[in-house]
């Protein structure tokens, strides 16, 4: 979705040139859980918004969690992690850098440690191992992209992203998945929604 109009875009140009359309997509917070749980947020959501949704994995193997992520998972900063990274283009054009972690000493040796896109869904691949949903943390940080962000995302120098990450937890309160999700800033809109029955004028 595009919220700027072509005068507004041809404004923006150096010269009054047309530069290419700007690609916005929703992500809305927090995520309906109906979404959440389809064969992919991104895809479900681009797909509902009239872009054209794409995904590509990028990597799937240990690597060392950052404090952030460690600190979701319970585990000491550096501990091996699994990571599943994606990228998400909206009508070709990269929006968001998607990567699901998770403890190996959780997940080791399951399908969720195979290559390639989890199916039917990531959420039923979880749930097959005995996994029930208990509460999930979502917050967000807006800063500068770092120079492999910048490159995978196609970004002009000094453009921001938006960092969400979701720390999902069992019933039992095991750290069972986080996701951190880099969001081009410029190509994003975040509604967010109010809980009906719980807000005042």
């Amino acid at each position: 979705m595009d919220d700027t109009t072509p005068d507004d875009r041809a404004a923006d140009a150096p010269g009054g040139r047309r530069p290419a359309p700007r690609v916005l997509v929703r992500r809305t917070l927090p995520t309906e859980p109906a979404v959440r749980g389809s064969a992919s947020l991104f895809m479900t959501e681009a797909g509902a918004q009239g872009v054209r949704p794409g995904r590509q994995m990028l990597h799937v193997g240990p690597e060392p969690a950052a404090g952030h992520i460690a600190e979701a998972l319970r585990v000491a900063p550096g501990t091996d992690v699994l990571a599943r990274r994606k990228l998400l283009l909206a009508d070709d054009v990269p929006v968001r850098i998607a990567t699901s972690f998770f403890r190996l000493d959780v997940f080791g040796g399951t399908p969720i440690c195979a290559p390639g896109f989890v199916t039917p869904t990531l959420q039923a691949g979880i749930e097959a191992l005995g996994h029930r949903f208990g509460h999930a943390e979502e917050y967000l940080v807006a800063r500068p992209a770092t120079a492999s962000e910048t490159g995978t995302l196609r970004l002009d120098p000094g453009e921001w992203v938006v960092r969400i990450v979701r720390a999902a937890y069992g019933d039992d309160g095991t750290p069972v998945h986080v996701l951190e999700t880099i969001c081009a800033a410029s190509r994003h809109v975040f509604p967010i929604a109010q809980v009906t029955g719980a807000d005042e004028f």
